[in-house]
């Protein structure tokens, strides 16, 4: 019988999942990795067409999982996709899916 996969690693890929169970953040995620720079919210707005608190409530959440990272440009933040997370993500989806654990990457929780 097979060993499950350890709870802690499970806990944090259900994390990311429960991150982008959402299409507009789906839309964020995706929006941000093709940039490649940090963008401001009103940059962001403008691309995917909601209001600027809803950008800003997705936002903190795919901050919290850090598929998205901050950098604070005088009192404004701009927000960049995290290149570690991308790099890890597709690797959470095959575990999930019963392919071999991946080696951790730091920063993709």
């Amino acid at each position: 019988m097979s060993e499950l996969l350890d709870r802690t690693v499970a806990e944090e890929y259900a994390s990311w999942f429960r991150a982008l169970a959402d299409p507009s953040r789906v839309q964020i995620v995706e929006y941000l990795a093709r940039q490649g720079k940090p963008l401001s919210v009103g940059e962001i707005v403008a691309a995917v067409g909601l209001a600027q608190s809803t950008v800003s409530q997705h936002l903190k959440i795919l901050t919290e999982v850090r598929f998205v990272l901050v950098d604070a440009v005088g009192t404004a933040r701009h927000y960049r996709i995290n290149t570690n997370c991308v790099a890890c993500f597709p690797s959470a989806a095959d575990v999930v899916m019963g392919k071999p654990a991946p080696t951790p990457i730091g920063g993709c929780a």
